[in-house]
């Protein structure tokens, strides 16, 4: 095995590394012997010179084979949906359920909040008692019985990723499509799926902030996933504006207990739910198309299958019964809660949505460190998009807040993050692009 700094040094030289050089750094990583600034070296090096399609392939198997890769023995096909990262972005929430619910199993496994963007696990552990974390054993259950988990990853299934993600995480190489390939893939392998769909963001709230490099790593995803024998397809979707109207970790559990019981569904993160959660079922073998597997998820919404299957994996998970039901009295509130108003009327013209997640961030709700906590109950409801009306009865948003000096922060960046004018923008599409 080379010596983790002759690694760094090549990759940050340009070189191209053989396999058995990555898999031996790789090793290095989940043994210990490679440091976390030597990891942090690793990353930047990647991050400025980029990997050839052979070394991507073989980063993601060394960190797949990190740990242990699962096998599944289950009634119909085993399914994923991936998220780049955006704001407001609860749809794994309810798209888990939503497949389960048209008889594929779901064993997702989630991350934290990365860079500007919101995670998954933060926002289920809102929920008392929730184990984010259980066993595989306990994982296997909850999918065999459910039909869905939503989890992070254990120190089993690809350690090696969980370690090099948090330190991404806080060294300005997130961005990297190399490191994000591998880190998605990993896991996802790790999971011993049958298909996974991604769901590549663009636009100002997303770590791709173009379509061009959106499409590259997307492209990226699914050439790997495919020449590893897992089928993928990966839609490429709109994030100039915050998906849900929610942002935060208790809010966008909410915001996904309205869109489950119906009480809110708003129109726009139906769309990408129902196209990603579609994908999934028509690679299932569950639909032949995606107009029959919209019509069968559009059913299992309506007849409350999909909310049941939520309820019972938080119930499996540890969570309270009857989550449901009260919602609302079992998620955790801010002292501070209150209307962010414009500093003038008109519409809104455009969002920089990458300052509202950072001004989650500033609240409490995401990190700055991997071992900083966060308040599961910060952070803005009530979101404007594109197109929407403001001004002294119509806000921009509602900020949640531990007290009132960081509400007026946050305020100050909400506002800052919307740009109002006279006309309406013209809106993009939800969904920009198919690959796969």
């Amino acid at each position: 095995m080379k010596l983790p700094q002759e690694v760094i040094r090549a990759k940050r030289d340009g070189e191209t590394l053989d396999e058995a050089t990555i898999a031996g750094f790789i090793a290095g990583l989940t043994d210990g012997g490679v440091t976390e600034g030597q990891a942090a070296a690793f990353a930047m090096a990647v991050y400025f010179r980029g990997l050839s399609l052979d070394e991507r392939v073989a980063l993601t198997r060394a960190m797949t084979e990190s740990g242990t890769v699962l096998r599944w023995d289950l009634p119909g096909p085993v399914l994923d949906k991936h998220s780049t990262g955006g704001i407001g972005d609860a749809v794994s929430l309810v798209l888990a359920p939503m497949v389960a619910a048209c008889g594929g199993y779901v064993p997702m496994i989630s991350g934290r909040g990365l860079g500007h963007t919101g995670g998954t696990l933060d926002k289920l552990e809102s929920i008392a008692g929730y184990d984010a974390m259980p066993g595989l054993d306990a994982f296997r259950r909850v999918v065999a019985e459910t039909g869905c988990a939503i989890i992070g990853q254990t120190g089993d299934l690809a350690p090696a990723d969980k370690r090099l993600y948090a330190i991404r995480d806080v060294t300005g190489t997130v961005e990297s499509l190399d490191l994000i390939t591998a880190s998605i893939l990993s896991k996802k392998l790790a999971a011993g799926l049958d298909g996974l769909v991604m769901d590549v963001k663009t636009g100002s709230g997303a770590f791709m902030g173009t379509l061009d490099a959106a499409r590259a790593l997307a492209e990226s995803i699914v050439g790997v996933a495919t020449g590893a024998g897992m089928r993928t397809v990966a839609l490429i979707t709109d994030m100039d504006a915050p998906l849900a109207s929610a942002a935060g970790n208790a809010v966008e559990v909410a915001y996904a207990v309205d869109y489950l019981t119906g009480r809110k569904r708003e129109p726009r993160f139906r769309a990408v739910t129902l196209a990603l959660a579609a994908e999934m079922l028509v690679i299932g073998g569950l639909a032949a198309d995606t107009a029959e597997a919209t019509g069968r998820l559009e059913e299992a919404l309506a007849a409350g299958r999909a909310a049941e299957r939520f309820e019972r994996m938080v119930v499996g998970l540890g969570g309270p019964s009857g989550f449901l039901e009260g919602s609302t009295a079992l998620l955790p509130a801010a002292p501070v809660i209150r209307a962010v108003l414009p500093e003038q009327p008109g519409v809104v013209a455009g969002v920089a949505t990458r300052e509202i997640g950072l001004a989650v961030i500033g609240l409490g709700g995401g990190r700055s460190r991997p071992q900083d906590g966060i308040d599961h109950a910060v952070g803005f409801s009530g979101l404007v998009r594109p197109g929407d009306a403001v001004g002294a009865e119509a806000p921009l948003g509602m900020v949640h807040a531990r007290d009132e000096g960081a509400a007026d922060v946050a305020a100050a960046a909400l506002r800052a993050a919307y740009r109002v004018g006279a006309d309406a923008p013209e809106i993009a599409d939800a969904i920009l692009e198919r690959v796969g």
